[in-house]
């Protein structure tokens, strides 16, 4: 069974967070959502419009081999402090380092970048590119380049989660929950 890490940091976009675990557990892939360490050191992590989510474990105990993808939701509050946590930029490197997909939507993509591992074509936010390469993003909903999947932000949330479906368990899958959550516009 595919496995799938999803950090949450404190200030994250609650829409993607969950709907990337939603889809995902859909899609038969095995999820763990991570907390940081540090100043938030908690499994309730409170996104960025005040709703808590419980977290399945602690970061700073993931190991690699273990997962198939490691994916970002946005938020501009999670996203900095995944940009300026040690551990999670170094998860970020060891995934691409493994050749393992390495995933991230809205202003998340940001912190791959930091990590040195998002790939040339990418989407994110609008706006977020100046923080990041603004030549090298392209405006679709979600874009697959190599072993990075990026996405715009919460209305995308789903598509980006079944772009996931697609690439680690297959074609059937994602249209099972693609037709099945009426996803029809991915």
């Amino acid at each position: 069974m595919a496995r799938a890490l999803v950090p949450l940091a404190e200030g994250f976009e609650e829409i993607e967070g969950v709907s990337i675990i939603d889809i995902l557990r859909r899609g038969g892939v095995e999820v763990h959502s991570a907390y940081l360490p540090g100043e938030f050191a908690t499994d309730l992590v409170t996104g960025a419009n005040g709703i808590t989510v419980q977290a399945d474990v602690p970061l700073a105990t993931v190991v690699v081999d273990e997962y198939d993808i490691i994916a970002l939701p946005g938020g501009w509050g999670g996203t900095n402090r995944l940009a300026e946590d040690p551990t999670a930029q170094r998860l970020l490197k060891e995934f691409a380092a493994q050749d393992k997909w390495v995933a991230a939507m809205c202003a998340a993509p940001y912190a791959l970048h930091v990590a040195g591992v998002l790939s040339k074509r990418y989407t994110c936010y609008p706006s977020v590119e100046e923080q990041i390469r603004p030549e090298d993003r392209v405006d679709e909903k979600v874009v697959v380049d190599g072993k990075v999947i990026t996405s715009q932000g919460p209305g995308t949330a789903i598509c980006f989660a079944l772009e996931i479906v697609r690439q680690l368990v297959g074609q059937e899958s994602y249209e099972t929950v693609r037709s099945g959550t009426l996803a029809t516009y991915c």
